[in-house]
């Protein structure tokens, strides 16, 4: 039998692969997560995916399957992780604020020695926000913890957010259809 194991300490993540019928248990390492400047913005959700797979190399149990994801905000050509603080948060969602950016999930799989490594993207646009909203949504949501400075199930999703273009799920962090289709391609007894 197949032991799954989340390694995410993301409450979101962890709701959406319960969703999917999965069981799991959820198990973390700290790793390194700065990407340096080399890394292209759209490869680096993947390669964090895969580091934090890696770290469970010398770890793993013989039928254990792993899940690690990185998710990214890339607005123009640059990478907006997490805001340290208030100021940095307004700054963030202010330079959203009427723009189109991408949400890159990188998901990685490890099994039986083999990685299999993916993303997706998803295309979000916002309409333009006042101060006021960035403010509530700040002082209401704390969103310290969030790629980007929000998350798209939140309040600022919900009044800001006037379109997406791929997959919804990805922007919470976890590209459920493509995480299913390539589960059950690698180990279909999970569902069965």
């Amino acid at each position: 039998m197949i032991k799954i194991t989340l390694a995410s300490g993301s409450p979101r993540r962890r709701e959406l692969l319960a969703s999917l019928g999965v069981n799991f248990e959820v198990r973390t390492k700290p790793i390194d997560e700065s990407v340096g400047d080399a890394q292209p913005p759209h490869e680096a959700a993947q390669y964090l995916a895969r580091l934090k797979a890696q770290a469970f190399e010398d770890d793993i149990l013989p039928n254990e399957l792993i899940i690690t994801a990185d998710t990214v905000v890339i607005h123009g050509d640059k990478i907006l992780g997490k805001p340290q603080d208030k100021a940095h948060a307004q700054q963030m969602l202010l330079a959203l604020s009427g723009d189109t950016h991408e949400v890159v999930t990188g998901v990685c799989i490890y099994y039986q020695h083999k990685y299999e490594v993916f993303a997706e993207t998803t295309q979000v646009v916002f309409k333009r926000l006042t101060t006021q909203e960035v403010n509530y949504y700040i002082e209401h949501y704390q969103p310290f913890d969030k790629a980007g400075a929000y998350g798209i199930q939140e309040w600022i999703g919900m009044v800001g957010i006037e379109r997406i273009e791929g997959d919804y799920y990805n922007v919470v962090g976890l590209p459920l259809q493509k995480v299913y289709a390539r589960l059950k391609a690698i180990a279909p007894e999970i569902w069965g």
